[in-house]
């Protein structure tokens, strides 16, 4: 029996917009004028934050390829047109470029799916179609509490299991929390894989994003087969970078660069290029505001030492997923940063003049809760919107 069940035929309705909707979905030229959380904050240089709006008059069609997902995550693209895609409740699936979907996959670890925990992202290498490997972040349980790890298998011929799975990376400590698990997986094409990770939320442990001990708040750097370490020599061995939130969106640029975007609290939302050895600044340094309305510790959006983001948002976007667009289907965008938006429930364009945002565009507006994306073979964008009956969307011209 085949592995895919067919979705309802009304899931498959392409819906076009009309070049005036296009228009207005696209520009969306009001989303600068809400005023920011933190007031009294300036940037620390111009561009910074709230870049001039993008206006396109770039006509989108929307087509719903699969729908019915719990609360996805996790979008990856395969060689014959399909997509693996994570369920944060533990759950792997194949969906078919005709909108079919699995039955969840076999052979996954345990995972920890309460809060923003769960099964996370997952990710293929060049190499699948000879290989059919597959790496994946999720919330593991463990003595005390729970911590992002990673684990890596591969596919079987049928597409129906994952085998011989083996964990190859678990962050530390384990805490017993519900929130900023991460974790987006990057590969660096050098066979390092970059792994983002959350400083877990709380007072005072979040604070840990300063300390060298942990990998709290850090991006870490391993083999991406035997997970042994390959750090920048700050800290513990693996250790690439630190004083991160919680990073949700990594990406290489053209040149094989790592960019990150992590959540802020209530502002502070952030961009960032990432230099191995260099320390980002949460909680010491950040924009925003705690949500409470206090300021996040002294307050302050600067210190020696510390690097200041390329760009920032406040009020927030809560940035998920993350790519450098360089399809064809929409040629006007390539170079250009994608990200979505959670809060922000759009599609969130940023174009760049060298490594500073020279605007921003945020399309569909109220499609959703944008938690991943990712490029078709045509150079169509596809998005995952977070929700208990969450969508894998096809965006073309």
């Amino acid at each position: 029996m085949s592995a895919f069940s067919r979705i309802p035929a009304s899931a498959a309705v392409a819906l076009a917009l009309s070049a005036a909707a296009g228009l207005a979905q696209n520009a969306g030229g009001d989303f600068n004028a809400a005023p920011p959380n933190a007031a009294a904050q300036t940037p620390a240089f111009p561009g910074q934050t709230r870049a001039p709006v993008l206006a396109d008059d770039i006509a989108l069609k929307k087509t719903m390829l699969v729908d019915g997902l719990n609360h996805p995550w996790g979008l990856a693209a395969l060689p014959d047109g399909s997509w693996l895609v994570t369920e944060r409740a533990g759950r792997l699936r194949l969906a078919g470029r005709d909108g079919a979907l699995s039955r969840p996959i076999g052979g996954l670890p345990a995972v920890s799916a309460k809060g923003q925990g769960g099964l996370l992202d997952v990710i293929v290498g060049p190499d699948f179609a000879r290989d059919r490997r597959v790496w994946i972040s999720y919330a593991a349980p463990a003595p005390g509490g729970n911590h992002t790890a990673v684990a890596t298998g591969t596919l079987s011929a049928d597409g129906t299991w994952l085998e011989g799975v083996r964990r190859i990376f678990a962050q530390v400590p384990v805490y017993d929390g519900r929130n900023h698990f991460g974790s987006r997986l990057v590969l660096d094409g050098k066979g390092g894989l970059f792994v983002t990770l959350g400083e877990r939320s709380d007072r005072p442990i979040r604070d840990s994003a300063q300390r060298d001990d942990n990998h709290l708040g850090k991006i870490v750097h391993i083999d991406a087969l035997t997970g042994a370490p390959m750090g920048a020599g700050m800290g513990l061995p693996e250790t690439w970078a630190k004083g991160l939130r919680n990073v949700q969106a990594a990406a290489l640029d053209g040149r094989g660069r790592l960019w990150t975007i992590e959540h802020g609290p209530r502002g502070g939302d952030e961009l960032n290029r990432i230099q191995p050895g260099r320390n980002y600044g949460w909680p010491v340094i950040t924009y925003g505001e705690d949500y409470s309305g206090r300021p996040i510790n002294e307050g302050i959006t600067a210190r020696a030492g510390m690097e200041q983001p390329v760009y920032y948002w406040d009020p927030v976007i809560a940035p998920s997923g993350m790519l450098f667009y360089d399809g064809a289907m929409f040629p006007e965008w390539r170079g250009d940063i994608l990200t979505g938006g959670l809060a922000g429930q759009a599609l969130v364009r940023l174009h760049l003049d060298g490594d500073r945002v020279a605007g921003e565009a945020r399309h569909l507006r109220g499609i959703g809760r944008v938690r991943d994306v990712a490029v078709a073979q045509d150079g169509a964008v596809m998005i995952l919107t977070d929700a208990e009956n969450g969508a894998l969307i096809r965006i073309s011209r």
